[in-house]
Formats: C-alpha cells, structure tokens, sequence
C-alpha cells in the first residue's frame, strides 16, 4: 500500500483545514547518545499553542478585555504564579513540579517567524531552527541535528524504527534513529462513508485515505467518533484523537526507556493545538496530553530525571483577541514550556510587552521580546557545555543569545 505523501497530507489539510500540520497522523520519536549524563528533551507543540491562556498574564488588564468569554486567572480555577501569571487548570497536575522548582515557562518567545502565519512552514522553520525567509523552502537539516555534529563521541542509539515520518529537528549527516506509534483516525462512519465517495475518483487523495482507513481498521477497529450533525464537527473530534492522552504516555514512557539506557537527547511531538474555535474544551485536552508526557517523562526517568531538561515549545501564538468561534487564530508570540530536575524553576522567565494594542505585534498578536531558539542554546550550553560561538554560528546560524537568563540549577 503506497505511503502518504507530502503533496498528499498537503491535499488532505484542504479538507481537514489546519488539522494536517497540526495532529499528524504519526508522531516520530527521535533519539541520539551522546557522553555524559545531561539529558535532554525537546517536545514540539504542533498547532500554535497559545501561550496566553496557558500561562495568563491575568495581571494585564487588557487580557480579560480581549477574551471576554475565556477563563482567566484565579478566579476561575487557574493557580496563581506569582502575583502576575496563573496557571492554566489543565496543567493542574503539574503544579507540584512548580513547587519544587522542576516546571517553568518563558513568555513572549517564537522563531523568527513572522507575518505569513502557516503551520507547514512555522514548523519548518522551528526544526530547522534557521533564520526567516524561508516559506515553502523544504530544510536540509534541523537544529537537534547540527548541534549533535558539535559533540564529540556521538554515536548511533538503537530504538525500533516503525512509522513514515522523518523528524526534521533532527535529520542530518550526525547519527540519530527515530521510532513513531501509529495514531488512531477517527471518524464517523458516515463521514467516512462520505469521504469515500467524494473522493472516488480522485488518483491523488483516494489511496491516501484509503490507506489511512486501512491501518485505523486494522489497528484500532472500525472507525470511531462521535455522531456529529456536520462533517466539521467529526473532523473536530479526529484532530482530537489524534493527540489522545494515551498516544502521549506511551510516546513518553518510550523515549525515557531509551533516555535510562543510551540515549542523551529525545525529541517528538504532541498535536491538537490549533485552536480556532472551542478554544476552552481543545486546550484543556491539548494540555492534559502535555501533562501527561511530562508526569510520564519524570516517572519513567526516575533519579535520571534530575539530570533532565525538558523543552516544549511551539511554532507560534495566537491572537490575543478571542474569535467569533470562541477560540483564536494564528499569531506570533507565544509561550515556552520547560520542565526537568536540572531546571531552576518555579519562575515566568522574559520581559513583558504589554497587552495594550500599542505593544502588539501587528497590532493583533503578543509581541515576542526573545528569540525561543536562545532560551534552547543556552540550555545546551549548560547541560553539554557547548560554548556561544559554536551555538551561534553553527547549530542557530545567526542567532544572537543574549545575556543566560539562569534556567539551570
């Protein structure tokens, strides 16, 4: 059966909107040995994750006068973090990491990235880890990649290879392997039965579903989903699916199996985090699925896990102001995600713009004030001790770190 191609996921995400790039239908995993005992963890939050609602810069007048239908701070259930910030309930389960200094977050990060706003390329440029320009450009190699060139005494980590996707962030001539679960499509069968006939007698997108109907039936059963009025509704619940708490765990329980034995650097991906209506119910599960590769990630790791940084982040924001769909679209700045027992957290790293439409980007998005790449490279620097001019040069060409914000212990 032929493999689903990119000019094929490109067909698909016509139908299913922005749900292609931002749930693919496999996850890689990617892994690498390198000496030492520094482990590190990269988690891509694939769909925009929007670094607003997750850690609400409630202090900010302006934030509750633009989401007027959301929930914000602590009065509606979000921990406070420090007097400013609070804390999204669905990261609730974290909250005992904050406390003991192992969960913390950047705010006001992304890639240099900017205007065109598309997932396909957002992600892209974020693995390649490169400078802007580059729409519609398919990169050689991704950063994970050029920094494992840098280190002496990499070698090759064994790990079962099952899936179709390579990860970029890590593909190039430095030796990694990656692994990926397969993930469950799920549709109703009346929107699979329609789907079908639609596409017939389309040569490009008939063998793509029908390949991807063929392995959901064979892996999990007939089709599954809720009885939606309107196909929109069931596409809903597939992006849904897809990024599935349990898909999470096991990813998560794979990569810290490898990370105890060989392996020094892991990367892959959680999907649903486009959130273009219904925001409140989709980040709230988003959300669950991080928690859960995180908890999993610290669970599986054991005492290795206070060697451990864990970096999620994302290809862009959101709007600051909510939709008529009660969600947001795509922005620009968004939020970093860091978690480990060599993190020194319990701390909301960066410098606040302000929310008032003066300070936007655009005058509609979150004003990046640092360059996520940064906040990577410097915790590369300290856990494998790679020095500034190698970081800047060669693994972020043209990056310029700045001063260490302190994210290690």
């Amino acid at each position: 059966m032929a493999a689903i191609t990119r000019r094929e996921m490109l067909l698909r995400s016509a139908i299913l909107g922005c749900s292609a790039a931002a749930s693919p239908l496999f996850t890689p995993v990617a892994l690498a040995s390198v000496p030492g005992e520094n482990r590190l963890v990269v988690i891509i939050l694939r769909g925009a994750m929007d670094g607003l609602d997750v850690v609400q810069p409630y202090g900010d007048p302006a934030l509750v006068a633009a989401r007027p239908g959301f929930e914000i701070g602590p009065a509606s259930g979000a921990r406070d973090l420090d007097g400013f910030f609070a804390l999204h309930r669905g990261l609730q389960d974290l909250w005992p990491l904050w406390q003991a200094g192992e969960l913390g977050f950047a705010h006001a990060v992304s890639t240099p990235y900017r205007n065109a706003r598309s997932h396909f390329d957002g992600q892209d440029l974020l693995e390649a880890g490169t400078q802007g320009g580059t729409e519609g450009r398919v990169h050689e190699d991704g950063w994970l990649n050029r920094f494992l060139q840098t280190l002496p005494g990499t070698s090759r980590e064994t790990a079962l290879a099952v899936g179709r996707q390579e990860a970029l962030i890590l593909r190039g001539s430095a030796p990694s392997v990656s692994w990926s679960p397969a993930s469950r499509l799920s549709l109703s069968p009346a929107t699979s039965d329609l789907l079908g006939l639609v596409y017939r007698e389309d040569p490009l997108f008939q063998p793509a579903f029908a390949d991807a109907r063929f392995y959901s039936d064979l892996l999990y059963g007939e089709f599954g989903g809720a009885d939606g009025d309107d196909m929109m509704a069931d596409m809903a619940a597939t992006t849904r699916s897809v990024a599935r708490a349990g898909n999470a765990s096991a990813i998560a329980d794979f990569a810290a199996e490898r990370l105890r034995a060989d392996a020094r650097i892991a990367s892959f991906s959680l999907g649903g985090w486009d959130t273009h209506r219904g925001q409140s119910g989709s980040i709230r599960r988003a959300l669950g699925h991080l928690s859960t590769a995180i908890l999993q990630l610290r669970e599986g790791l054991g005492p290795d896990w206070d060697h451990t940084t864990v970096l999620a982040m994302t290809e862009f924001g959101r709007t600051l102001r909510e939709n008529g769909s009660g969600g947001t679209d795509h922005g620009t700045g968004s939020a970093l995600v860091m978690a480990g027992g060599a993190l020194n957290g319990g701390r909301v790293f960066g410098d606040w713009p302000g929310l008032e439409e003066a300070d936007l980007f655009d005058r509609r998005d979150l004003m990046p004030t640092r360059d996520v790449r940064a906040y990577a490279a410097w915790a590369m620097a300290r856990l494998f001790g790679t020095d500034r001019a190698t970081l800047e040069g060669q693994v972020f060409p043209g990056l310029d770190l700045g001063d260490d914000p302190g994210l290690l212990r």
